[in-house]
């Protein structure tokens, strides 16, 4: 998924740079979907592991 966030964030900087604001828009807000989602699927990680007990 981290992977998806950077090119993402790089389809945005580039689109950006070549004046392409609203895909440049569009792909910042794919990126940020992707980051919310990611943090919290490592928050429901961390959770799971400390309700388990097993570090």
């Amino acid at each position: 998924m981290l992977h998806w966030i950077i090119i993402f964030i790089g389809i945005a900087v580039i689109a950006g740079l070549l004046g392409f604001r609203g895909i440049a828009r569009a792909s910042f807000g794919i990126a940020e979907v992707l980051i919310f989602i990611l943090v919290i699927l490592i928050v429901v990680g961390v959770a799971a592991v400390l309700a388990t007990g097993v570090v």
